[in-house]
């Protein structure tokens, strides 16, 4: 799939060394410290269970590159999930620091969401001191759901949600 400036594609067994890369940048997971890996063991389990998915379910997260460039800078998509005991999609951006602040997060989110099962419906998951990361879930068209707050792993986690929850 293709937008302006990025190539989302499914993940491939030979993604496990940017997983790692990026997941073991303290400022790319600075909000979810839980979701760091350290060991390539780790970054290979990650985009094994990633694959797995998207074979059970026919989607789910993608690895993004800007257009015309083989690195990948980052990965966004919808992981099917529980929130509260209902079945929801959780959506995913997370991309390498460089690429922060270029609109990109925002480019990739809205082509996952285009692409979306119709349900269950998507949830964004953010800590409270993530700004960017709440304006990114506002701006693809997710509303604020204090009712759906929880505690995650690295603890609070507000919630965004689409329309319907």
């Amino acid at each position: 799939m293709f937008t302006a400036r990025l190539e989302l594609r499914r993940p491939e067994a030979g993604d496990a060394d940017a997983v790692l890369r990026i997941h073991a940048d303290r400022l790319a997971c600075e909000h979810n410290p839980s979701d760091m890996i350290t060991v390539r063991a780790e970054a290979v389990d990650r985009c094994r269970s990633w694959r797995a998915h998207w074979e059970r379910h026919g989607f789910g997260y993608w690895v993004l590159r800007r257009r015309g460039s083989e690195r990948v800078i980052g990965f966004c998509g919808l992981k099917l999930t529980r929130l509260h005991e209902a079945p929801v999609l959780n959506l995913l951006y997370r991309l390498e620091p460089a690429a922060w602040g270029l609109g990109l997060a925002g480019e990739a989110v809205a082509a996952v969401l285009a692409s979306a099962p119709a349900a269950p419906p998507v949830v964004a998951r953010v800590r409270p001191a993530n700004v960017a990361s709440a304006r990114v879930a506002l701006r693809a068209g997710l509303r604020r759901a204090e009712h759906l707050d929880t505690l995650g792993e690295d603890g609070p986690d507000w919630v965004f949600a689409s329309a319907g929850l």
